[in-house]
């Protein structure tokens, strides 16, 4: 909403010298943010004079402006109301200069100022904890630019679903705070969507503790879903393990990417398999190897051939699961394999 429009202006000497006055490194602002300089109007002193309050040093100042030139355009009382408002979920002010230097963007956007500070209130009467909402502010900041009662229904959505899907009162909080602080970005969603989802794998014979499994496994990504596009994923599953419906079903419960990861992305993984010798029968046994990426597979694959073990005649269970759990089944196979055989009926001294 700032003038674009700059090839007939000048550059603003007193921004030039002010921001120079501050060690900022005008030629950064120049290939990121050029109209900033061109601007009639900026708080360069300001700005500064706030965040040193804060408790930011020269450099940081430097840094953050640098990275987010628009935050001098901002006047002292807008970054004061923004200070405030973050303070509700920060610890200190120590915290809260951490998270402008990290995230500039995130603190320097105003205009959503009382839809940002009604979202706050909300979360926190939820039961968020400061820590999760900060993360939210740095990593989601555009759900709190949603009015809080868009938020709202979609929040009671979920807890609707949730209680006709067989969940318990009891458990409700729980399930949805979880689900909120793994994926925050379901606020973005309608609840029409949300509706629509669940609706898609009820039609597809899905009980209602099979769905409820399903949204804690996805972590709430079904949300960002559609109906198609689970439609053609399992449809290509379907093709291509020749399973019916029902071991279709068993499949997706066991590996939800089967669902969530769309066709070309399933047919690059399943080639990337498949050129490593592995067959179809074994991908159908261990379909959670779906989840790892094709250069992930490979590196897996180099390291157990390595010390002897073939994927290909064995189970893909080893190539499996978290970064973590690899070393784990690697760090077996490689100490099986350094073990001397031990053999209880061979003399333990030659000589006798």
């Amino acid at each position: 909403h700032y003038t674009t429009d700059i090839r007939s202006r000048e550059e603003n000497k007193k921004i030039i010298e002010s921001l120079y006055g501050l060690s900022v490194d005008i030629k950064k602002i120049r290939k990121l943010k050029e109209w900033v300089l061109f601007q009639d109007v900026a708080y360069v002193k300001e700005t500064a004079t706030i965040l040193r309050e804060m408790g930011a040093d020269e450099a940081t100042i430097a840094s953050i402006l640098e990275r987010w030139p628009e935050a001098i355009l901002h006047s002292p009382a807008e970054i004061n109301s923004q200070r405030e408002l973050w303070q509700l979920v920060c610890q200190n002010e120590k915290q809260l200069i951490k998270l402008i230097e990290q995230f500039p963007e995130s603190f320097f956007t105003t205009r959503f100022h009382e839809n940002q500070k009604a979202n706050i209130l909300f979360f926190q009467e939820l039961g968020l904890r400061n820590n999760i909402i900060t993360r939210f502010l740095t990593s989601a900041p555009n759900i709190f630019y949603n009015p809080v009662e868009k938020n709202k229904h979609t929040i009671k959505t979920l807890q609707r679903s949730y209680l006709s899907l067989g969940g318990s009162d009891a458990n409700m909080k729980i399930w949805l705070l979880k689900l909120l602080s793994q994926n925050p970005f379901i606020l973005l969603n309608t609840s029409t969507a949300v509706q629509e989802n669940l609706e898609f794998l009820q039609k597809n014979d899905f009980t209602n503790p099979e769905v409820l499994q399903l949204l804690s496994k996805l972590k709430g990504f079904i949300f960002q879903l559609t109906p198609t596009s689970m439609q053609k994923s399992m449809l290509f599953s379907k093709n291509v393990f020749k399973c019916s419906d029902q071991e279709l079903k068993h499949l997706v419960l066991r590996c939800p990417a089967l669902l969530y990861y769309s066709v070309p992305i399933l047919e690059e993984r399943l080639e990337g398999l498949l050129k490593e010798g592995i067959s179809i029968e074994q991908i159908r046994e261990t379909p959670m190897v779906l989840e790892l990426t094709t250069q992930i597979v490979q590196y897996r694959i180099k390291k157990l051939s390595a010390l002897g073990y073939n994927v290909r005649s064995g189970t893909l269970e080893t190539l499996n699961g978290t970064k973590k759990d690899f070393e784990v089944s690697y760090g077996k196979i490689q100490s099986k394999k350094e073990r001397p055989m031990f053999n209880p009926v061979a003399p333990i001294n030659a000589e006798d």
